[in-house]
């Protein structure tokens, strides 16, 4: 275990509260004009999938699991769940929906993730940050409307939702973000 400061948790870190593994979900820090500066964390509990929140001064000192972190290769989903596999030693690994999270939206055959292993079980994963979407439904372009003031709602072949300019239209790929489903450009191939 290392001590770290609790305003440099990120999502995908797992801490250890007594003695029990949490993977974090989301952390926020929050800088008061006047108080203490405190960070906000969601977590997942790994035993039983509980969900908790916790607040601590940024400069609390919090215990940070040492967890295995490699890049996976998404192979398929089925009944039992996720299923990857590490490309060098071909070791598949298959990944729970609780663990999985708002991820498998993101998720094409083949795509490399990070996964994160505590004692060979899943545990976090982590998408890349930029994907490429194409856009299977969209309001048709108005004529006069600008492209630099205003966004349409469009959603993606996986479902999600996502924010575009006027200009983009059905059968597009775009790339978005993964952090908050932004627009990121066209894609160029």
């Amino acid at each position: 275990m290392v001590k770290v400061i609790a305003s440099s948790l990120r999502k995908g870190n797992v801490v250890e509260i007594d003695g029990r593994l949490y993977a974090v979900l989301s952390a926020t820090n929050f800088h008061p004009g006047k108080g203490t500066p405190t960070t906000s964390v969601d977590m997942r509990r790994i035993s039983d999938g509980t969900k908790v929140s916790e607040r601590w001064k940024t400069t609390d000192q919090v215990e940070k699991a040492t967890v295995d972190e490699r890049e996976y290769d998404f192979l398929y989903e089925d009944g039992e769940g996720f299923h990857f596999m590490e490309p060098i030693s071909y070791e598949q690994l298959v990944v729970t929906e609780d663990v999985m999270g708002d991820n498998k939206v993101y998720l094409e055959e083949g795509m490399r993730c990070y996964l994160k292993t505590f004692e060979g079980v899943a545990i976090a994963l982590e998408v890349p940050q930029k994907i490429t979407v194409e856009i299977t439904e969209t309001e048709p372009v108005v004529k006069g409307q600008t492209a630099s003031s205003s966004y349409k709602p469009a959603i993606t072949t996986k479902g999600l939702r996502v924010m575009v300019p006027p200009h983009i239209d059905v059968g597009t790929r775009i790339i978005i973000n993964t952090d908050d489903n932004s627009y990121q450009g066209r894609d160029k191939e």
